[in-house]
């Protein structure tokens, strides 16, 4: 697993909070001292009683504020994985919010009882006004964290997190693929004999690790320099075990140093959005299918989630999805990873949405309204798929609805599952 990549999310999730109780310790001992030396004569127009009272008050408070807000959060966390996906835990649980609360709540604890040391210190009646003040002002960005603490929960409203999970697809396709047209018509995968004999095969050692992100630009140049084509074996979102090949080098005048190769590719233990749009897909399907089960049985968030869908189909209908050969300045092509096609990308928003609500009238309209509005908007040569599709979700709903009356609701073509309904075209 990339070193890099674990690093920073050990230093986000632990690394944090960390930071902020030795900086706590330091300006604990730091601030007092430094107004004992440079400004001894300065107090605060207070009395020592209410200012220990004030840092006492702080430093209680803090400590069982902290447990309370993070328990809650976690126990929301928790339910929220229950009834959308277990995926959605890191998107709160690693965020950056929830580790800066967690460090901001135990700095303020620690420097308020590192305070009070400096309080009527000695018998000589003073109190170190910058002391005191700091200690406040950690107390009002503690609120402000709070306040941000409880935004980012009620994020977990179903609403909030479809929109979350689509924003994150919307952000890849904007920033990995080009408008259909531009760059040239699309080409197909290159089969193998387009590409130089195969110098050197690189291979996963370790633990299951999915493939995060992978460094174009990085892989590129590397190409570039050897002289040779490097292919990856599997895409972005692939899950890697040990002993399968994670990229061959195709030509080149000598091996390239194992290290070189790996660096620009990033694996983890859980698949992230910044590279794959499929991920993002597959959230929301995962909402949608489970709020179909018997368990929890709401056609309504399927429907929701399959307003996000659409969109993401939408934007992918119109852009070039052969972006898996890039090639340097000259025009020579230096690397091919494997890429989603159309359909991929239609068998994954569908078919298990397709399936777990065939017998959802409100599910059924929806997912025609999405098909046949699909077909309206997207290239000519994007259609053909779109149709196969409403064809299948037809002969399912034939097949689900025995009574006549129910077939021909289902077969309305509604946007809002149960709304308003349009003739049958």
């Amino acid at each position: 697993m990339n070193t890099v990549s674990k690093a920073s999310r050990l230093l986000g999730a632990v690394g944090t909070p960390l930071l902020y109780a030795v900086g706590a310790v330091v300006i604990g001992m730091a601030l007092p001292r430094f107004e004992a030396a440079f400004l001894p004569d300065l107090t605060l127009q207070v009395g020592p009683g209410p200012a220990i009272a004030i840092l006492s008050a702080i430093a209680s408070g803090m400590l069982p504020l902290t447990g309370l807000v993070f328990s809650l959060a976690f126990v929301m966390v928790q339910f929220s994985a229950t009834a959308y996906s277990p995926r959605l835990v890191a998107w709160l649980a690693g965020s950056a919010t929830m580790s800066h609360s967690l460090g901001v709540f135990i700095a303020t604890f620690i420097y308020a009882v590192a305070a009070l040391a400096w309080v009527d210190r000695g018998g000589t009646g003073k109190v170190p006004p910058l002391t005191v003040w700091f200690a406040i002002v950690l107390l009002l960005a503690s609120v402000v964290f709070f306040v941000l603490l409880v935004k980012k929960v009620t994020m977990l409203q179903i609403s909030h997190v479809l929109a979350y999970a689509g924003d994150q697809g919307r952000a890849v396709i904007e920033r990995h693929y080009t408008a259909l047209g531009e760059g040239g018509p699309e080409k197909g995968r290159a089969a193998d004999d387009e590409l130089p004999a195969v110098s050197q095969v690189l291979v996963h050692r370790g633990g299951p690790a999915a493939i995060q992100t992978i460094d174009v630009p990085r892989l590129v140049a590397l190409a570039e320099r050897e002289g040779a084509v490097v292919a990856m074996a599997w895409a972005v979102g692939d899950t890697l075990v040990d002993g399968m090949p994670l990229l061959r080098v195709h030509g080149g005048a000598r091996p390239v140093p194992e290290r070189q190769l790996r660096r620009p590719v990033v694996l983890g233990h859980e698949r992230t959005f910044e590279q794959d749009p499929k991920y993002a897909i597959r959230i929301l399907v995962d909402i949608a299918i489970k709020a179909l089960s018997p368990a929890i049985n709401d056609p309504t968030t399927a429907v929701q989630a399959l307003d996000q869908v659409e969109d993401l189909l939408l934007r992918l209908g119109r852009v070039n999805l052969s972006a898996g050969r890039v090639r340097d300045g000259r025009g020579s092509l230096r690397l091919v990873f494997p890429v989603p096609s159309w359909e991929d990308f239609l068998v994954l928003a569908f078919d298990e949405i397709r399936f777990y609500g065939a017998s959802s009238i409100q599910v059924m309209r929806r997912m025609r309204a999405l098909l046949q509005d699909l077909k309206e908007h997207v290239p000519p040569e994007r259609r053909p798929a779109l149709q196969r599709y409403l064809e299948r979700v037809d002969n399912g709903i034939r097949r689900a609805f025995e009574d006549e009356d129910d077939r021909k609701d289902a077969f309305e073509v509604d946007r809002q599952g149960l709304g308003l309904s349009r003739e049958r075209r």
